[in-house]
């Protein structure tokens, strides 16, 4: 079934200089799924580009992130099936209508996608993808995400029209960097040479990411305000949670916690050296 979602699109989307006015929707599009990275790359994408999209996407997955990307052979087919496989969510763009499915060989995958997240286009069901309508395409996958990562990408590549898209949305831009006499790294070391975050681990994603404009309601971790938040854990997100962003006592925390003071106080350095708090006083701390 195609829903429309004229109003209640992702609140992300709607922040961009041209968002669309209406989206045609297959699955669900949930409140989680503002915590989402795309990852994107050639189409001829080499082994060790699907290695390492299939690697950041299942990591990022399991991590609690959604994965968007546009549907494409390559390394966006292989960012959606990992995040499948991980049990993950992902949101795949098209670049025509539902009714229009391209490339046709993904239709299998299409569907797979509507059951962990959602096929979307801004486009009615019945348009035929055009070759002016990926770039368009691509200014939705980089507004949906808080950032964009680029896997494999040849000096003429439509993924680096997404990268700079990114940079014009204000997301952050990210890199796998690749063999120097490889056509398809090319295009990711000179985002490198250009200001891109290098990418090597799905840490290096997360720790550049920094705290939300608007905490975020995910199903497994609760309100995240920090996509750092995600690596932490059961009793660093327990002690985090007793911190508000008025100062708090480190005493106040060890009552409510019922935590030895000394895992306390451990885990609230740890929490400071990943700016997730910061020491207001001797014995005062406040979420950041």
């Amino acid at each position: 079934m195609i829903e429309r979602y004229a109003n209640t699109y992702p609140e992300r989307l709607s922040e961009i200089y041209d968002p669309p006015s209406i989206l045609y929707s297959r699955g669900k599009l949930l409140p989680a799924d503002n915590l989402s990275i795309a990852i994107v790359g050639s189409r001829h994408a080499t082994r060790y580009g699907i290695k390492i999209a299939s690697r950041l996407a299942r990591g990022l997955s399991m991590a609690g992130i959604t994965i968007i990307s546009g549907l494409a052979r390559g390394i966006d087919a292989a960012a959606h099936q990992a995040a499948l496989e991980a049990g993950g969510r992902t949101i795949a763009v098209l670049g025509g209508g539902h009714l229009k499915l391209y490339p046709a060989d993904h239709a299998a995958l299409a569907n797979e996608i509507t059951h962990q997240g959602a096929v979307i286009s801004e486009s009615p069901p019945d348009t035929p993808p055009r070759s002016g309508s990926f770039p368009r395409r691509n200014r939705i996958v980089s507004g949906l995400s808080l950032g964009v990562v680029v896997v494999e990408a040849a000096q003429r590549s439509g993924a680096l029209i997404s990268a700079r898209l990114a940079m014009e949305q204000g997301r952050e831009v990210f890199a796998v960097p690749g063999p120097i006499n490889s056509r398809m790294s090319k295009g990711c070391h000179k985002l490198i040479q250009d200001g891109a975050k290098l990418v090597s681990s799905v840490d290096d994603v997360l720790d550049e990411l920094g705290p939300l404009a608007t905490p975020i309601q995910t199903n497994e971790a609760g309100e995240i305000r920090n996509p750092a938040e995600l690596k932490l854990t059961e009793q660093e997100r327990n002690i985090l949670n007793t911190i508000e962003t008025t100062p708090t006592s480190i005493d106040s925390i060890i009552e409510r916690t019922n935590i030895p003071a000394a895992r306390v106080m451990s885990t609230i350095s740890i929490l400071e050296m990943r700016s997730l708090i910061q020491r207001v006083s001797g014995n005062l701390v406040a979420r950041r």
